[in-house]
């Protein structure tokens, strides 16, 4: 019985260094915070939604050491080349547009390893 509460422990302990900001991003983490977006980054709309511009602030809090913004630009250009009608002008005015300076630019070229 002693086994199975430790092991109960450390599977949560797990799961909340997972969760907290900076630790492990990953493209899941990414794509669900830009995914609001893609109707103002492919043309639909004509500005970001309210939960487009709520993802890019989790994005932000999610990614707070150069580290953690390069491996977040990476999953950015990985699902921005998915999206063949991504608006370049659009993608690079989503921050502004939203009012946060979040430094992952969202961009099929970009060189996600010289940011800081």
């Amino acid at each position: 019985m002693k086994g199975v509460v430790v092991q109960i422990l450390l599977a949560v302990a797990i799961v909340e260094i997972m969760m907290v900001p900076g630790l492990a991003i990953d493209c899941a983490q990414v794509n669900f915070s830009l995914a609001t977006c893609i109707p103002f980054l492919t043309g639909i709309e004509a500005s970001p939604s309210l939960a487009c511009c709520a993802g890019v602030r989790s994005l932000k809090t999610l990614a707070p050491t150069p580290e953690d913004r390069r491996v977040a630009c990476e999953c950015a250009k990985a699902a921005a080349v998915r999206y063949p009608s991504l608006k370049v002008d659009a993608a690079s005015s989503l921050p502004k547009k939203c009012g946060v300076d979040i430094n992952i630019p969202i961009s099929k070229t970009t060189n996600c390893q010289s940011i800081n």
